[in-house]
């Protein structure tokens, strides 16, 4: 059953279990998670005053925050396990971190490099430990966040459940089957030619992006190759993963023109035989740009470069990538999760590659598995992508259209337009593939609109229901506020006051009517 608004709020079926479909966007008050379930990857900030208050940690307004985008918002549920593994193990003065696995463990103990961290195993649940300090603890926050490696909420629930802190989990009816093989079943027709051994479920989209990341460095390395290129604005953990982590300053190369091929060919003649890799995203985030893929990728292979695609804007489901990349690396958060209340990422290797065998022996190493529930949680989710793709792909233009002949808008980005259509199209499995999102630039005040817009508002995108945010406020608050900032913005043709809008399920004509009421 699609789901559609209702008038007035109650209780149906979705997914064969009971949810609450609010009224058709009413106000959502600070902090209410979207959906209104514990696991919601999504909250509700409903001013350009809440936005700027949750980035400037106004208590006024993180008081509110009791969750939110996973990477971003440490879960009350993972907080409160902290606090439970503090206490059994005598660390109250301490700060703890709930993390993925052991592993991620070790790598963010080596990662603070401090003498007195302390790593954690304690019934199945992983932590690391150190002494109170908002220095380390912002470097621990951000490594974390940058490679995806908080525990998921649903293993801390469980692990709260085991030790008797909760009663009991929020109530989900469980996949009944193999839930990796349904999962997979979905995704093997986005991704011809491929087998098993050349997919990994990660715990969430950026894990996947610092996999690939790690695994051609690994195979590059020796080689001397250890330049990467950075196409285009990209998300902004995925920046800071190529800045932090690239093994030197110099060898981070950022290309802002994504249609400038003339000059990442100059890139690639320069660093002669230094290049590990680029990596891109297609469509870029949040300018909707899509690169000539087929010819980066004849540059880059004729260079010795490796290529990390990433097609999380328009969902794997959308794009035919993997002849033009190495590796294939997404969110699956969104579109698959299209319920918005799990984190989940994907890998997929090229079998034609020519460094197919090596990245499948080391990518099984560096993938944080997703957690059982949560891969359960996705199996019984992602077999709606195609009824929830086909709604969007039906608004979206109608959307777009309403956008560009309003006087109050000033540009509109879109899969379709006209910069990089061509290019879409060609990687596009259908013409009217375009996926759920939309940015566009206003020609009246920001705060305005925002204040007045009835839509949710909120982070991440490709759920079913239908969100906008004034992004850049949120992923890149200081560049946003700084006169420095700004200029580095606009040297990237990004506008600071820039919304990105994801069209949901919803009615159009209601979208529509919402953002007319708002620019009026």
């Amino acid at each position: 059953m699609t789901h559609r608004p209702l008038a007035n709020a109650g209780v149906a079926t979705r997914h064969s279990q009971p949810f609450v479909i609010m009224p058709a966007f009413a106000h959502l008050p600070l902090g209410q998670r979207i959906p209104r379930s514990i696991h919601a990857v999504s909250c509700s900030l409903p001013s350009m005053r809440d936005v700027r208050g949750y980035e400037e940690k106004d208590p006024a307004v993180v008081k509110h925050m009791t969750s939110g985008y996973p990477r971003f918002v440490v879960h009350p549920f993972l907080a409160q396990l902290a606090d439970e593994v503090a206490r059994h193990h005598g660390l109250i003065a301490q700060k703890v971190w709930m993390v993925s696995s052991a592993t991620m463990a070790r790598r963010l103990a080596a990662h603070l490099g401090e003498a007195n961290v302390i790593q954690i195993a304690d019934g199945g649940a992983h932590s690391v430990a150190h002494p109170q300090s908002a220095e380390i603890a912002a470097r621990a926050k951000s490594f974390l966040q940058h490679l995806g490696g908080f525990m998921s909420s649903r293993n801390a629930e469980d692990q709260l459940v085991s030790r008797g802190i909760l009663p009991a989990a929020e109530s989900e009816v469980p996949f009944a089957g193999d839930a990796a093989a349904e999962v997979r079943r979905h995704l093997r027709p986005a991704f011809p030619g491929t087998n098993d051994g050349d997919i990994w479920i990660a715990n969430c989209g950026m894990n996947a992006v610092d996999a690939a990341f790690r695994a051609i460095s690994e195979i590059q390395a020796p080689q001397g190759r250890t330049v990467w290129i950075q196409l285009g604005w990209l998300y902004l953990d995925t920046i800071a993963m190529l800045q932090k982590f690239t093994r030197q300053p110099a060898d981070y190369v950022y290309l802002a023109d994504v249609f400038d091929l003339g000059s990442l060919e100059k890139i690639f003649e320069q660093h002669k035989d230094r290049v590990a890799g680029i990596v891109a995203e297609v469509p870029n985030n949040p300018l909707i740009q899509t690169p000539d893929v087929a010819r980066i990728a004849e540059l880059a292979r004729r260079h010795g470069a490796r290529v990390v695609l990433d097609p999380s804007i328009a969902s794997v489901f959308n794009l035919e990538l993997l002849p033009h990349a190495d590796v294939v690396a997404a969110s699956l958060t969104k579109y698959a999760a299209n319920a918005g209340d799990l984190t989940a990422g994907l890998v997929v290797v090229n079998p034609t590659g020519p460094d197919a065998g090596a990245l499948r022996a080391i990518l099984g190493k560096k993938v944080e598995s997703l957690y059982d529930r949560d891969l359960a949680r996705l199996a019984a989710e992602i077999g709606h992508a195609p009824r929830v793709l086909d709604q969007v792909h039906s608004s979206v233009p109608k959307v777009v259209a309403f956008l560009e002949s309003h006087a109050g808008i000033r540009e509109v980005f879109w899969a379709l337009h006209p910069a990089s259509k061509e290019n879409y199209l060609r990687i596009a499995r259908a013409p009217d593939a375009v996926g759920a999102m939309i940015t566009f630039t206003l020609r009246g005040p920001l705060d305005r609109f925002y204040d007045r817009l009835r839509l949710p508002k909120g982070p991440s995108f490709g759920m079913e229901t239908t969100l906008i945010c004034p992004f850049m406020y949120l992923a890149h608050y200081d560049l946003v506020t700084t006169e420095a900032g700004r200029a580095q913005l606009a040297a990237s043709g990004v506008d600071p006051d820039l919304l990105r809008l994801s069209v949901g399920t919803e009615p159009v004509e209601e979208i529509i009517a919402a953002l007319a009421e708002a620019l009026a």
